[in-house]
């Protein structure tokens, strides 16, 4: 007998970019028949979450979500925790100070609102338009960093106050530690509330979910 060969499962198209909402993505999933969603977007990343949710709650396709674990301050760190960017900025009220902004550049436009600080922007790639901060300075730096380098870094530029969001995870903790080490206050912005879903800080679980 001749062999018969078995065809080949087809792969999901992969997808850059956005879905076109809720509606979009919901289209999608029925679309190419997807049996799982795995929600491992940044943990600031509210409505592509949220729409995936929603998603996922329409169409009946399970969810679970990779998450990293939030930071928790410890012995010596001196936070202020904020619910979100407009309390950060609100925060930020009263006498100028250097401050290193360490939040991306999609909220920089925010902190314009203060206007009196002078900002340490430290961004992955060089801004293509001069940030609507009128004292500022950018730094053009891919991580991971160090614990000693972000210390130095702070001394050098004379940081008083460090803005975060809590990212987690560990390629962007050696902020938190220099601040720690030269006792600076830090003030972390929370991580927004999403509609209740399965998660798990776990790689192994996920594959595990994933096992037929």
């Amino acid at each position: 007998m001749g062999r018969v060969d078995k065809p080949k499962a087809q792969p999901i198209p992969v997808r850059i970019g956005g879905f076109g909402g809720v509606p979009g993505l919901v289209a999608y999933l029925r679309e190419q028949g997807v049996t799982h969603i795995v929600d491992a977007t940044h943990p600031f990343a509210a409505q592509m979450s949220t729409n995936a949710i929603l998603a996922a709650r329409e169409t009946g396709v399970p969810l679970l979500a990779l998450t990293r674990p939030a930071w928790q301050p410890g012995p010596g760190d001196r936070w202020q925790r904020v619910p979100d960017m407009p309390a950060a900025v609100a925060a930020l009220a009263g006498p100028p100070r250097r401050v290193l902004l360490a939040i991306g550049r999609m909220h920089l436009a925010e902190f314009a609102a203060q206007p009196q600080h002078h900002y340490l922007l430290r961004l992955v790639d060089d801004p293509t338009e001069a940030p609507p901060l009128p004292h500022h300075t950018v730094v053009v730096d891919r991580g991971p960093f160090s614990t000693e380098a972000d210390r130095t870094l702070m001394q050098e530029h004379a940081i008083d106050l460090i803005v975060s969001k809590n990212a987690g995870g560990t390629g962007a903790v050696s902020k938190l530690e220099a601040a720690r080490a030269l006792g600076l206050p830090v003030l972390m912005i929370d991580r927004p509330s999403l509609p209740a879903r399965a998660e798990t800080h776990d790689i192994a679980r996920v594959l595990d979910w994933l096992s037929p």
